[in-house]
């Protein structure tokens, strides 16, 4: 888990994050624009192969919005305009925290111009450049909640917390607007949790580039630390040679399976502990097939060899 610095992209930070661990293969699980900061999930190795799992995962933000003013990119990277001189006679937490429930559960949002949605294969971005405005058709997506921390002005510090897919730089104007002061923009923003992890466990650059190879390694969280929410199954020897043969089992009731893991279509797999991948429930066929598994290579090289 990193913490982005502000003024980098996501992606420049995954390849920083690669080379320092030497990795063949990585990605992260949800971009951050370069001026937001906080916890950017960066998966190496076989761990990329359930990188969908974070992408899709709720996450929280602290957010700081300026009032009154309308930005070209939503944030303070655009060109800024005033629109509205916001007064302490005019706002007040109350009046904005009644304001802002309108907001919580799920709304629409027009994606915006400055984002890496694509078009006729070409990022959005791309076009705003040129001053090109593609049409985009609203979204919903959902707020979960959305407090108020702090409002000194013009500007108003929120917390957000949201499913994925949110422009936090839309409901930052979308908020200014409902406010009566016109629009409003992106000062700063910090994400502090993706699904079930937060800031507590985050690293920097600055710390990792201090440490050797063995103290880096033990900053790494095991491949399953992103799956919590998907039950556990444990497996015999046998069981697991065929599940990594890629065949599936067949009759529940051979397989140690919690009451919560019958209840779900996805499980986790393990033999004597040792993570093997995630497995697919089918009920009414009775049996449990594969659906995401490690590689054999690996599984080897965790002195987990099943396979002769």
């Amino acid at each position: 888990m990193l913490d982005k610095p502000y003024g980098m992209s996501s992606n420049h930070a995954l390849r920083k994050v690669k080379y320092l661990y030497a990795s063949a293969k990585s990605g992260h699980t949800g971009t951050l624009d370069p001026l937001a900061t906080g916890m950017l999930p960066i998966c190496m190795g076989e761990a990329t192969k359930f990188t969908s799992v974070l992408l899709n995962a709720g996450k929280s933000y602290e957010a700081v919005i300026k009032l009154g003013y309308q930005s070209t990119t939503g944030d303070a990277e655009g060109v800024i305009k005033k629109l509205h001189d916001v007064t302490e006679a005019q706002l007040n937490i109350q009046f904005c925290q009644s304001e802002l429930k309108q907001f919580i559960g799920e709304i629409e949002q027009i994606p915006p111009m400055y984002s890496a949605l694509k078009h006729q294969g070409k990022p959005l971005y791309a076009y705003a450049r040129k001053g090109t405005e593609i049409e985009r058709k609203p979204r919903k997506v959902n707020i979960y909640d959305l407090q108020i921390k702090m409002l000194s002005g013009d500007e108003l510090v929120i917390l957000v917390r949201c499913g994925t897919g949110t422009y936090i730089r839309v409901l930052a104007e979308d908020i200014g607007k409902a406010l009566g002061c016109g629009s409003g923009y992106l000062i700063h923003l910090k994400r502090k949790c993706v699904g079930n992890f937060h800031l507590d466990q985050v690293q920097t650059f600055d710390t990792l580039e201090k440490m050797d190879m063995e103290k880096r390694d033990r900053c790494l969280l095991p491949i399953d630390s992103i799956l919590q929410q998907f039950p556990a199954v444990s497996l015999n020897k046998f069981q697991t040679q065929a599940i990594l043969y890629g065949r599936t089992i067949a009759g529940s009731d051979d397989v140690n399976m919690t009451e919560q893991a019958l209840q779900e279509n996805i499980v986790r797999l393990y033999y004597q502990q040792a993570f093997l991948g995630l497995g697919e429930i089918i009920l009414d066929q009775q049996v449990l097939k594969p659906k995401r598994m490690l590689s054999s290579a690996y599984l080897h090289s965790q002195s987990i060899g099943l396979l002769n």
